[in-house]
């Protein structure tokens, strides 16, 4: 029990820190199957070689900081290859014991996915903690419910990360499968439909992916911005969303940005998805960052004080899952290593899971995060090209030099073209106006900081 509260803390902390994509992807299956604290080494467990190799290489010393920061005892983590029973919501340990038996664990209740709908059951409508910043969204998305296949087809949800998104569609998804028993839904990452492209593409089965994802009732896409400048999955999704909608089959995608600000996206889908409902979610004020810190307390039996929830509430305002991490890492030291949290303490946890430091950003990674937000190369925009579509990335990624490393001006203009520092000015002048009155332009430099304090 002990194993399983400590990953999830580990989890929690970890997720605030990578991308949504990655973290379902290669750690959301993931398990700490031993800890020996007498040699200081941890064993967690992956599903195949493919992602504990991956797992290993990319986000071994993420991992081992986290578990430092929660357990100073372990010195070492390594990984096993785990078997997951689809059937069960089994894990079977693959790696050898002295006996050379193999050694099975259970998933928890939180971690299993139907293998059918790739939905995770801990997502619900009920759950669903609704504020101001979301209650137009859920409301689409109850409506949708109700009637599927017929009002708002498609919905399209977008907001930052962090905010519920994936929270509110899989809950829409599994309230659809609850009341419907003969509709097929079908949930995905944009990242798994990119992948089940390729793969059938190189293993010559379009046939067999046409079919599973047209014959299903309900499809819900998460994140789609990533298939913006993709052509052979930009053109299967576009097939595979007028099929779908010629036949009343309901379509529900995510984004983090609306239709018109994903720069690469085909114009025959942006029309499509502009077509049908836009909803989005904003930031949670207090009150709804309070109840959802109270909800999550109650769900893990915390008995956390009143005084430490409205501080957390109070300190971390903009992204909920960095909510549930403070909370994870509370719950760890209340329950488990018998420690209580002062608000000096609190203060210390708040920083270490959400703390934002510029002083390890660089120019060079503002520039190419800008770059990769907008799907343009570097070279655009560190050359003198005067093309349209770059003109207002390099104008932010001037901003972002001069706001957060404080650049001077013709520094700033050397580094973007070797442009005069008039041009710097102007551009930082610009944006900085144009920000408090253009949601769209805050929304992207919302998004770009997010990416930027994630490198």
């Amino acid at each position: 029990m002990e194993h399983n509260e400590l990953w999830k803390a580990v989890l929690g902390e970890i997720e605030v820190q990578i991308s949504k994509p990655n973290f379902l992807t290669w750690l959301k299956q993931s398990e700490l199957l031993e800890k020996n604290e007498k040699e200081g080494v941890a064993l967690v467990g992956l599903p195949n070689n493919f992602a504990k190799e991956w797992v290993k290489n990319r986000y071994h010393k993420l991992i081992l900081g986290s578990l430092r920061n929660f357990d100073a005892t372990i010195k070492q983590v390594n990984y096993a290859v785990v078997r997951k029973n689809p059937v069960y919501g089994e894990m079977e340990a693959t790696k050898k014991k002295s006996k050379e038996k193999d050694d099975s664990f259970s998933l928890p209740l939180e971690l299993r996915v139907d293998p059918k709908t790739n939905l995770n059951p801990k997502y619900s409508l009920d759950s669903f903690i609704v504020g101001s910043s979301n209650e137009f969204a859920y409301a689409t998305v109850q409506a949708v419910v109700k009637d599927v296949g017929k009002k708002y087809n498609p919905l399209f949800i977008y907001g930052g990360v962090g905010l519920g998104k994936t929270h509110l569609l899989q809950g829409a998804g599994n309230q659809i499968g609850k009341i419907y028993r003969d509709i097929n839904v079908l949930y995905v990452t944009s990242e798994k439909f990119l992948n089940d492209v390729v793969a059938a593409i190189r293993n010559k089965r379009i046939e067999d992916m046409k079919r599973k994802y047209r014959d299903t009732d309900v499809l819900i896409i998460d994140d789609i911005q990533f298939i913006g400048g993709k052509a052979p999955t930009e053109q299967e999704f576009f097939h595979t969303f007028n099929a779908l909608y010629e036949n009343n089959k309901q379509i529900i995608i995510s984004s983090d940005r609306p239709p018109s600000a994903i720069p690469t996206l085909e114009e025959r889908l942006r029309s499509r998805f502009e077509g049908g409902m836009i909803a989005d979610i904003g930031y949670p004020d207090y009150e709804m960052r309070l109840a959802i810190l109270k909800t999550k307390a109650q769900q893990k039996n915390l008995a956390a004080s009143e005084e430490i929830l409205e501080y957390i509430a109070s300190k971390v305002q903009k992204n909920v899952r960095e909510l549930e991490g403070v909370l994870n890492k509370v719950s760890f030291y209340l329950q488990y290593k018998n420690e209580s949290v002062d608000l000096k303490k609190l203060d210390n946890i708040i920083n270490e899971t959400t703390q934002i430091s510029s002083k390890n950003v660089t120019a060079q990674e503002i520039i190419k995060t800008v770059a990769d937000f907008f799907e343009i190369p570097v070279s655009e925009l560190t050359n003198r090209s005067r093309k349209k579509e770059v003109v207002e990335p390099r104008q932010i990624a001037m901003y972002l030099l001069r706001d957060v490393l404080k650049l001077s001006y013709p520094h700033i203009g050397e580094r973007l073209g070797k442009r005069d520092h008039t041009t710097a000015i102007h551009a930082c002048e610009k944006i900085s106006k144009d920000v408090n009155g253009n949601a769209q332009l805050n929304q992207k430099i919302i998004l770009i900081r997010e990416r930027l304090y994630k490198i």
